[in-house]
């Protein structure tokens, strides 16, 4: 082995190499009673490690440090507005009467189906901010 292959070996593995040694001071520090080894624990890991990542890591590292939270929100936000334009369009044609009871309501709970409790809350801030409640948004139905 070269010197070479040890060097280039121990730059790929930097932040792993780094999160070890974080471990093994401050255990170190704790099991020898110091009072330092929590505030060490903290900053290692809050701050060397991603530190180390983003500086010296591969392409993987450095994405999983970067939460890309945007690109979560726009396709959260695209499915949501899809589901309400959905939504919106299986109740504009049950009220032109396009649609029987319950070829509606099989509808809706198959759209429904996916939805997941976030949307859900979403949905009831949305409708508390414009002031509405559910009985606006939803047509009383009788059932038979």
């Amino acid at each position: 082995m070269n010197e070479r292959s040890a060097l280039g070996r121990a730059r790929e593995n930097l932040t792993e190499i780094v999160s070890v040694l974080v471990t093994g001071v401050w255990l170190a520090a704790m099991f020898t009673g110091q009072g330092w080894w929590l505030p060490f624990m903290l900053v290692g890991y809050v701050v060397i490690v991603p530190l180390t990542a983003l500086l010296f890591g591969d392409e993987d590292d450095i994405e999983e440090w970067w939460d890309d939270d945007d690109e979560v929100e726009a396709t959260t936000d695209a499915h949501t507005d899809e589901q309400l334009d959905a939504l919106e369009t299986l109740r504009e044609r049950y009220a032109r009467g396009e649609l029987t009871d319950e070829q509606f309501e099989r509808k809706v709970e198959r759209l429904l189906e996916t939805e997941t409790l976030e949307d859900v809350e979403d949905r009831s801030r949305t409708a508390s901010d414009r002031g509405t409640t559910a009985d606006d948004r939803e047509p009383d139905r009788e059932l038979s």
